[in-house]
This record gives C-alpha cells, structure tokens and sequence, in this order.
C-alpha cells in the first residue's frame, strides 16, 4: 500500500486541479506498476516534494539503493530526464538518472542522503560557495539546439523574457506600492538590454539550498531536481540569493557566486533582476498586489550594484 502524503494531495490540487487530483488517484497504481516493471522492493517510507511522490527502492538484480521518483509530465517537468542524462554523460554534480519511462515521466535516481541536504549546513556563506561550484559545473554544458524546443523537452530563457516583458505592464499596473512599481520597471528595462542574447548554457533554474543533498556515502554535494531550460547563468542566483535571506549578505553572495562563475556582473545581475520580475509575474497571477520584501530587497540591491558598475 501506498499513502499518499496529505501535503502533496494539497499542493497538487492547488497546483493543477482536477488534473492533480488524477495524478493523485493514480499513484498507488502507477507506483506498483513500476516497482514490478523494473524489479524494486521498497526501502523505507515515502518522501515527496511540491509536485513528486519519491519512494526508497532497491533493485532486485544488483541490490543497488535507489528511489523512485513519480510525477506528473509538463513543461517544467518534460526537460528533467534530458538534463540529467547531459549533465551524467559531462560528469557534472547532478543526480544520475538510471531509468526513465517517457510516457508517465516515472524516473528511477540513484540514492542520495534525503537527511542531509545544504539547507541544514550552518554556515551561509559555505552553503552559498557549494551552490556557486556547483552551479559553475551544471552550467558549463551547453546541450545544442537539437535538445530545444518543446519536443526536446528544454525551454528557452530567451521564450521566457518575452513572456515576462509582455507581462511587465500589467503586474506594474497591479502593484499599489510605488516604489515597488519602480523597481518591476528597471527589472524589465534591465532584461530587455540582455533579452537578444538569452544564452545557451543548461540551467537547474531551482539550485536552492533545500535542492542539494549530500551523496549517499556522505561524501560531496549533489544537485536534485532541476526545473531546466537554456540561457544565461546569471539567471541562476536569485535562490541562493534568498535561501536563508540576509539583506546585508546580499551584495557579498552575489559577488560570490558571479567570481565563482566568471560571470559579467552586468548581465548577471540584469538577468538576476529578470528572476524577480518572473516572481512578481507569478505573484501578481495569484493575486498578490505586492512584492516578496526579500526579492525587493535582492532587487534594490542588485539594481544599485548596476548603477555603481555604470557610473564608473
């Protein structure tokens, strides 16, 4: 028997409606069909996240210590197994995807340690610089446009700037604090100077503290569960940047990661801009008529750090 955690019934409900509510029913059945299909007993008790149910496995054949990652397939699931399998053939810091069913996104992962993961490493600073080198490995591949586009499974940045300029205008109209109506538009004036030259680097796009596990032998850090398109990797800051946020850590995390990255810090924080203008997209959608004090903070921040660069 399978229990579906009430958190994830919540969230998918939330999420998708009647659509998640079917992924939800599904599950006992789809977890017991991929559990036979690929020789698994399980290993422990159900972990799950927004959108996945992970179940500890071991395979019958070789006795390897596994989980079994089920989820719904859609835009921001469709490029996982893509990624990953690029990021394995380069050797880079990410989970290794050992089976993959396309038609129900079922993905079988290598074991990681799913107690210990960077949100619980004490010191920031640390937990900043293992996202920093982590993220400089994830996104020195550069996956072709053969792995773009829809029937890839990897979205563009540069579909995604457009979607959030076209938006700009009306989260501004939205918002009812000024200041913040300000900082919404040098965001977007700050994404359009970058817009024509979104990148071509393979982006996690969700490398935040809680997503970085320990290896199961305890030994370095790995990445888990990316949300991945193409484009620039200063599009990636924005959740170490909030993580356990500290507005007086900001510019010192930021400055952190693009040295780390051998970014540009003009563009890397344009596009670190670009992230809060996605968020306050997203946020206006459900209603919100300001923005996350954290991200207007990061936003305050970065955008003064733009204006020294330009004034020197």
């Amino acid at each position: 028997m399978i229990d579906i955690p009430d958190a994830l019934i919540a969230t998918q409900s939330a999420y998708n409606g009647e659509a998640g509510r079917a992924f939800v029913a599904a599950l006992p059945g789809l977890a017991a069909e991929f559990l036979e299909r690929w020789g698994l007993r399980r290993d422990g008790a159900a972990m799950y996240g927004v959108c996945a149910l992970v179940l500890p496995v071991v395979r019958a054949g070789d006795g390897r210590r596994a989980v079994l990652k089920l989820q719904p397939v859609d835009a921001e699931t469709a490029g996982e197994p893509v990624a990953l399998r690029l990021w394995d053939a380069a050797g880079a810091g990410a989970v290794r995807l050992l089976e993959h069913d396309p038609e129900t996104g079922s993905m079988l992962l290598e074991r990681l340690d799913g107690h210990r993961s960077l949100a619980g490493e004490p010191d920031p600073d640390r937990a900043v610089r293992v996202i920093a080198g982590l993220l400089a490995e994830l996104t020195a591949v550069r996956p072709g446009e053969r792995a773009k586009g829809a029937g890839a499974g990897l979205r563009g940045l540069g579909e995604a700037a457009a979607r959030m300029l076209a938006a700009a205008p009306d989260v501004v109209a939205a918002l009812v604090d000024e200041e913040e109506r300000g900082l919404v538009r040098d965001c977007a004036a700050a994404v359009r100077e970058v817009a024509g030259e979104p990148g071509d680097r393979l982006l996690h796009w969700d490398l935040h503290f809680g997503n970085v596990l320990a290896g199961e032998d305890g030994a370095g850090w790995v990445a888990i569960d990316p949300k991945p398109l193409v484009g620039d990797p200063g599009f990636e800051l924005l959740p170490a940047l909030v993580d356990r946020f500290d507005a007086g850590a900001v510019g010192k995390r930021f400055n952190a990661m693009t040295g780390v990255l051998g970014l540009d810090r003009g563009r890397a924080a344009a596009w670190t801009l670009g992230r809060v203008l996605q968020n306050a997209c997203w946020s206006a959608e459900g209603g919100s008529r300001r923005l996350a004090p954290e991200q207007a903070e990061i936003a305050r921040v970065v955008r003064g750090s733009v204006r020294r660069m330009g004034r020197a």
